[in-house]
């Protein structure tokens, strides 16, 4: 398997132009690969109260979402490929740990796949009561997610601008929603807490789930439309986007309606939106939250096989991998990405929700180290996009964020803890296994050529 290296210009394998992703689809894939809107965000209330859950969408962004979305700006401008945090954590760390990362967050991303029919069915089970649960539900979620799949399979430009019209259709109910609650809004419902009553273990998972997820767009770099310019662009509207499409839910479900903690749960805005607006509402809103659900599984196959292309394009899976359809599209990674989902279907909620965040923190905090070793290593390496404050204010952004990351772990369940453990040990058996696979010849290998040439023009070795 290849070495890394980190490069004035890092390489990416030389693609097709007409397959590039402009600004705007890159705004609502990122959109999606975090958000999606305020669907799913009902548990924050349900664990803390509307005053936390609204403090929550507020202040998190500043410890966790933008510390992400600028590490990203700038190590996705710096290693403009498809393999992503992969080859940042490659780079600094090794390839042995470059394998981790990509296999906790590729896992971390089937598992936050599996969670997207659960929830297009959860809004569409108080319209069709069949969809709540046995046959027709496990149906439901096969034959969805063999469509999205066929989607991802026709082409990343065209997931791009389905992103786009599936963000407008999603958050449109809610604008309407605000603008006939009005009258009915009670400030002081805003303020309700009760710190004694309060779940921190669903909170803080419900809020680091909705929030995070910003490098998942590093995997698609290579597709990019000149990725130095767009992707930071991108990532700040998105981060706009991201945040509003939050709080104003929030702030006018919890202001127009008596706070019932017990009733905030997946599916609740649906029922908001009939007690403001009447039946037309709740069904809109129900197709929006269904559409929305599209979106981001749409969105996060993207990332998952195309990190998996990349990862082939690095030499560290088997070349089978780096196989493109006619349409351009990872077709094995989809295959790959799309079975897991299917095999993790069976989980409920929270457990979806804790796993995959178990097992994104221990591939964040990798990220982070790259990201300060590589500050520390190379400092004078091209980076067309820097964040300002030198490398001491690079360790100072990265504390909140790991002190963070720690909080969650802590609150972790045994159950969601042993899985994620054993998920974790069988990346480190796996990593050898490979190796010991490319020596005996049982699979071929081999770094993309175009990566290849252009690392011996062009790459510095980190021991220099």
């Amino acid at each position: 398997m290849g070495d890394y290296n980190v490069v004035g210009e890092l390489p990416s394998p030389r693609a097709n132009n007409s397959r590039k992703v402009s600004v705007l689809p890159l705004v609502f894939l990122i959109f999606y690969e975090v958000s999606g809107g305020p669907f799913g965000v009902e548990d924050t209330v349900k664990a803390a109260g509307p005053l936390l859950a609204l403090l929550g969408f507020l202040i998190f962004p500043f410890i966790w979402s933008i510390p992400e979305a600028l590490i990203t700006a700038e190590m996705g401008t710096m290693f403009p490929e498809n393999s992503g945090y992969v080859v940042w954590v490659s780079s600094a760390l090794g390839p042995y740990w470059g394998f981790q990362q990509g296999w906790m967050k590729w896992l971390s991303g089937v598992i936050d796949n599996a969670l997207y029919p659960v929830l297009f069915l959860d809004y569409l089970k108080s319209g069709f009561p069949a969809l709540g649960g046995g046959i027709p539900r496990a149906f439901a979620a096969w034959i969805l997610t063999i469509l999205l799949t066929y989607l991802n399979y026709r082409g990343l430009t065209i997931v791009g601008w389905v992103a786009v019209l599936l963000g407008v259709f999603s958050l449109l109910p809610f604008v309407v929603m605000g603008v006939l609650a009005i009258p009915d809004l009670e400030p002081s419902r805003w303020f309700e807490m009760n710190l004694n009553d309060v779940n921190w273990n669903l909170y803080l998972n419900t809020l680091f789930w909705n929030l995070n997820y910003w490098d998942s767009i590093s995997t698609l770099a290579g597709e990019v439309e000149n990725p130095k310019k767009t992707l930071p662009k991108a990532l700040f509207y998105a981060l706009i986007l991201v945040v509003l499409g939050y709080f104003f839910p929030l702030l006018i479900g919890t202001g127009a309606v008596p706070a019932n903690r017990n009733l905030w749960t997946d599916g609740y805005f649906s029922d908001i939106a009939k007690i403001i607006g009447g039946v037309w509402l709740r069904w809109w809103l129900q197709a929006a939250a269904a559409m929305s659900n599209m979106g981001m599984f749409v969105a996060e196959m993207s990332s998952d096989s195309f990190q998996l292309l990349g990862m082939a394009e690095r030499g560290m899976l088997p070349e089978f991998f780096r196989k493109r359809s006619r349409y351009g599209t990872p077709l094995i990674g989809i295959l790959f990405s799309a079975s897991g989902v299917i095999l993790l279907s069976w989980l409920s909620f929270e457990e979806i929700v804790a796993a995959e965040n178990f097992l994104y923190c221990f591939g964040m905090i990798l990220e982070f180290c790259a990201f300060i070793l590589l500050r520390i290593k190379n400092p004078n390496a091209s980076r067309p996009y820097k964040i300002p404050g030198g490398t001491a204010g690079a360790i100072l952004m990265c504390v909140p964020p790991t002190i963070l990351i720690c909080v969650v772990l802590a609150f972790s369940s045994l159950k969601v803890m042993v899985i994620s453990l054993i998920a974790m040990f069988i990346g480190f058996v796996m990593q050898p296994c490979l190796k010991l696979v490319e020596k005996k010849r049982w699979m071929k290998f081999s770094i993309s050529s175009d990566l290849a040439d252009l690392d011996n023009e062009e790459s510095v070795s980190l021991v220099e």
